[in-house]
């Protein structure tokens, strides 16, 4: 099952390697990992989506990783409002002949055109997972030459 895990943890040289050695120790699989600095000096967030067999293996996971070192506090957002978004560059085989159609495919996903070559260009969307996934099922036909995804990040909506 797919879990997101958000965690904040002092921005001290070595945080991320024992935080994934936790996951890696319990033969948790990383689908995606994001890491990046906070509202707060010296804070990192990490943002990292797992598939665990079920909720006790998630909550054993998310209690080890809240004793580790320099980590300030683990959450498991699943379940809660949250918003995710992940980015995703794609560079599409796209000469002058097909590059109007190119651009009515993939105007519904908001995505945009962020570099333009003669026989390629480069598109740039972002919103979650799924939705990638959607846009890279759809522009496929025309040939990938090259993607980069950078993995969900993501907190809670509202107050929490």
């Amino acid at each position: 099952m797919r879990r997101i895990i958000t965690a904040t943890v002092n921005n001290n040289s070595g945080v991320l390697n024992r935080f994934s050695g936790v996951l890696t120790r319990r033969q948790v699989n990383i689908d995606s990992i994001s890491v990046g600095p906070t509202e707060l000096d010296n804070v990192s967030r990490i943002t990292i989506v797992v598939q665990v067999a079920d909720l006790n293996e998630a909550e054993q996971v998310i209690k080890q990783l809240n004793k580790q070192i320099d980590v300030i506090k683990v959450s498991d957002i699943t379940d809660e409002p949250h918003l995710e978004r992940e980015l995703a560059l794609v560079k599409v085989n796209a000469p002058a002949a097909v590059r109007a159609e190119l651009f009515s495919v993939i105007d519904p996903f908001r995505a945009n055109v962020i570099d333009v070559g003669t026989r390629s260009v480069v598109i740039q969307v972002t919103g979650t997972s799924e939705k990638i996934s959607a846009f890279v099922d759809v522009v496929a036909p025309y040939g990938i030459k090259q993607l980069a995804r950078t993995g969900v990040t993501g907190f809670t909506r509202g107050n929490n």
